[in-house]
């Protein structure tokens, strides 16, 4: 959905949260409205009387950016303050949401095989940008690229709640897997946690086998 060519600052990304109840049910919103003025949390309730699946998450949606919000939903909550709770009403039903953070847009994009062998010649690149492998143990025996280090998707419990303490979100950062498809679910993943530029390798370890050097064996 983003290319690499984005450029950074074109627009803001918010993080927001929010709980949603039925059409006919302002009154209730309203009264939970008044309930977090007097010191209640939105994300509490959300979990109590939100109708959105959301409510699993305390009503968190996540950086969100520009289109990808309903029209009524994205005008209330890019032109809302900072920590401020407001209400708007969609074709969902009626809405409050809070702004929580906001930020430069950040980049998730594709680098193809070529592109990446070519900047791995550059001992600089290896030292500054950070390479993440989630395939399987087993599958990096058989054929691996220096400088990764192995994150294996099926293990996401163990590292997924420590990413930030291992890797910089400020840092350029690129994910492979065996054909591009896990590397593109955790590089989705990555840019919600706040990592700014995030490039899947696309085809994975056997396209680059291919495409940029032989020597790495396919499987």
């Amino acid at each position: 959905m983003f290319s690499a060519g984005s450029s950074l600052g074109r627009n803001k990304e918010i993080l927001v949260h929010h709980l949603l109840v039925g059409e006919k049910d302002l009154k209730l919103l309203m009264e939970l409205q008044q309930r977090i003025a007097g010191g209640e949390d939105l994300s509490d309730l959300a979990v109590e009387y939100s109708i959105c699946p959301s409510k699993e998450n305390g009503g968190m949606l996540g950086w969100v950016r520009r289109g990808q919000l309903v029209p009524e939903f994205e005008k209330a909550a890019f032109s809302a303050s900072l920590n401020k709770v407001v209400r708007c009403k969609t074709e969902y039903g009626w809405h409050l949401l809070e702004v929580l953070s906001e930020r430069e847009e950040s980049i998730l994009g594709e680098i193809e095989p070529v592109d990446l062998h070519s900047k791995m010649q550059d001992p600089n690149f290896l030292q500054e940008a950070q390479l993440i492998d989630v395939r399987e143990h087993e599958e990096v025996t058989q054929a691996s690229l220096p400088g990764f280090k192995v994150l294996p998707l099926r293990q996401f419990g163990a590292w997924g709640s420590i990413i930030t303490d291992e890797f910089d979100p400020e840092k350029d950062t690129y994910v492979l897997c065996h054909h591009g498809v896990r590397s593109s679910q955790v590089a989705k993943w990555l840019q919600t946690q706040g990592f700014k530029r995030v490039f899947n390798v696309s085809g994975g370890i056997h396209a680059y086998s291919l495409k940029a050097d032989p020597s790495v064996p396919t499987y």
